[in-house]
């Protein structure tokens, strides 16, 4: 046709368009726990932080799997230190934060059981890092194989919550059902079963609220 404006091209240019809308509204979404592009129950490490005693709770709706969240109610101890750390980082909020921590606890989770030491740097402390390595050199010294798979997550709570300096630390309990196992050399289970288990973990993040880094690390974590 000649003359017209080729409709073919208008079209085009609206599906980019709602395209490019969809990818912002998908990725311009920071919760801290973003994994580096280029960044390079384990023993040794326990939780430094409580859970209160006493402090109601609010109940989150379901995400994701129809996990149940639970946020200290913001009159309590743990609920008035997670305002001031919204208050020192405006772009924190519990829930939002909680979206972030069960992304970074799959991964870790994951990263543990395949021995990727790459992703649990870019995501633990030092000292954490450090006792994730040394259970998989151990592991792998052994010919010994991991599988975890995480099929349900029940719960997540926010069970402590501090503000040191610039320094904000945040500990949630997770609550999954997992299936752990470790099989040796030769195929034969050494430790665990293939049957599914309930889990409790609890897990402290840190950050420094001061740092142009939104990224919070896990710095403690121990088994209930």
């Amino acid at each position: 046709m000649q003359g017209g404006f080729p409709i073919d091209l208008i079209l085009f240019a609206m599906v980019a368009a709602f395209l490019v809308l969809r990818l912002r509204s998908v990725l311009g979404k920071r919760t801290g726990f973003e994994r580096p592009p280029q960044a390079p129950g384990v023993p040794g490490a326990e939780a430094r932080t409580a859970r209160a005693e006493g402090v109601q709770e609010e109940v989150m709706p379901a995400r994701r799997d129809g996990a149940r969240r639970a946020i200290p109610d913001a009159r309590g101890p743990v609920g008035q230190a997670l305002s001031r750390i919204a208050a020192a980082d405006r772009s924190f909020t519990p829930d939002a934060f909680l979206d972030g921590a069960e992304g970074a606890f799959r991964m870790i989770v994951a990263a543990f059981a395949q021995g990727d030491r790459q992703t649990l740097r870019a995501l633990l402390d030092d000292a954490t890092y450090a006792g994730f390595e040394g259970a998989i050199s151990a592991r792998e010294n052994a010919g010994e194989s991991q599988r975890t798979e995480i099929r349900h997550m029940h719960e997540m709570a926010i069970e402590g919550a501090d503000l040191r300096g610039h320094t904000a630390e945040v500990t949630v309990r997770f609550t999954s059902d997992q299936v752990n196992m470790t099989t040796g050399r030769d195929g034969a289970i050494v430790a665990g079963s293939d049957a599914i288990t309930e889990v409790v973990d609890v897990w402290t993040f840190q950050r420094d609220v001061s740092s142009g880094d939104p990224a919070w690390k896990l710095v403690a974590t121990r088994s209930v």
